[in-house]
């Protein structure tokens, strides 16, 4: 790329964002990741932007931080509008206004991601924002290049390249029904893509498709990360519509708790149109020769993290289901039909008039335990919080009645096993 250039990386703990980061600081670049939190996990030494690109909407918002910046990757990008996420704030607003200051201050190359296909059809927000978004810069007197990246693999996972793990590892695999097929592209081929763009001398006012150089199922793609982790092929069935809807359902559901799924009903509708293009002319205007993804994962051997990642896929989603269900529903029951018992139990203990007090107040805990694991934002201090209290009933019971260690059903014993979970839980919660 030549001399070295200041940057200004969108999305810069994304998937593309994270490794686009990397990359430039390999190369002695200075690069500056805007990301929404502080406490966004980074790999590498750079400086960070925080700021919420979904609430930035003026070319004010964004003129503080262009200053002395040379150029802008835009990868910021989300699936569908949740408390989290906003696409037409991202995708389009934000990103208009981003452009916009760009050309006030003259930053001398902007490259933006797109999506393959949004050009051709717009089955969702998600496509439909980003190509206003697109059009919002090719209406600029800048030196631009839009990137409409097909379905990113790599080794770093999130989103729907995990979900194609976490398929491969399930004894029996189901197979979505009207799914399109997909020219997967290599996260290291796009990235080189970028690295290739922000040359002073490189060609500029450019829309390119990156796509795989080979059309694939969705069946087809697991069925390659199932062989790369070693595992024999599996049956596979079609899953019916009405489940397959329900599944879609489930992840718009889980996305009002602030949770980020991949199954949801806009991936359901770009999916059903596909990602595929034609390769030709980013090959021509780079040089670069897509990988196919058998010839990807061949260099690349999967280790056991692989298949631990794989294989707790599916589990993570349980854990986090299963925890809440098991503190909201222990306060309902201890505030209704286990009241009288608990109210038994405390007086058996000698604590008389405070009897009814302790096991309201107690009950109230364990549903606000529960609430805090369910909703995102608040899950790491609730999982915390699980952890304090069952310490703190088992200090307590063990001294008021220490026989219950000793008791058939094991109520203090099954604490234990319980508290591995909420570890288990911690330990999986980051999502990249």
């Amino acid at each position: 790329m030549g001399s070295s250039v200041k940057v200004l990386v969108a999305g810069a703990t994304g998937l593309i964002g994270a490794s686009v980061v990397a990359r430039l600081l390999s190369e002695g670049h200075e690069v500056i990741g805007l990301v929404r939190s502080p406490g966004a996990n980074r790999a590498g030494n750079y400086q960070l932007l925080v700021l919420d690109i979904a609430v930035a909407l003026q070319p004010e918002d964004w003129l503080p931080h262009l200053t002395g910046i040379d150029a802008v990757v835009n990868c910021a990008g989300v699936l569908q509008d949740s408390p989290r996420e906003k696409t037409r704030e991202v995708h389009r607003d934000a990103a208009a206004a981003l452009f916009l200051a760009c050309a006030r201050v003259g930053v001398a190359r902007v490259i933006h991601f797109s999506a393959i296909g949004v050009d051709r059809a717009q089955p969702s927000t998600f496509s439909a924002t980003k190509l206003a978004g697109d059009q919002a810069l090719m209406a600029l007197d800048l030196n631009w290049v839009i990137l409409r990246p097909s379905v990113v693999l790599g080794r770093p996972v999130f989103g729907a390249s995990a979900l194609f793990r976490g398929l491969a590892s399930l004894p029996v695999l189901p197979s979505m029904p009207g799914t399109g097929r997909l020219q997967v592209v290599q996260l290291d081929d796009v990235v080189s893509t970028v690295v290739f763009l922000l040359a002073p001398a490189s060609p500029s006012r450019v829309v390119l498709e990156l796509a795989g150089p080979e059309q694939l199922t969705l069946d087809e793609v697991v069925g390659s990360y199932r062989r790369w982790l070693g595992w024999a092929p599996a049956a596979t069935f079609v899953l019916p519509e009405p489940l397959a809807s329900l599944l879609y359902r489930l992840g718009d559901f889980a996305a009002m708790f602030g949770w980020r799924p991949p199954m949801r009903t806009n991936a359901a509708r770009e999916i059903a149109r596909g990602a595929v293009g034609d390769p030709s002319n980013w090959t021509a205007l780079t040089g670069i020769r897509p990988q196919t993804l058998a010839g990807f994962l061949a260099l690349n051997p999967a280790t056991v993290q692989e298949k631990w990642f794989a294989r707790l896929y599916f589990i993570k989603p349980a854990i986090f289901v299963v925890l809440p269900f098991f503190w909201i529903v222990t306060g309902v029951v201890s505030l209704t039909t286990g009241y009288n018992g608990g109210i038994d139990l405390m007086q058996s203990t000698g604590a008389g008039i405070l009897s009814a007090p302790t096991v309201i107040v107690g009950a109230l805990a364990d549903i606000a335990i529960g609430a805090l694991i369910a909703w995102r934002s608040t899950t790491r201090k609730g999982l915390y919080g699980g952890i304090a209290l069952s310490l703190l009933y088992l200090a307590i019971g063990s001294f008021l009645r220490p026989e219950l260690w000793n008791e058939p059903l094991g109520p203090f014993l099954k604490v234990l096993p319980i508290l591995v979970l909420h570890f288990v839980a911690l330990a999986v919660l980051e999502e990249r």
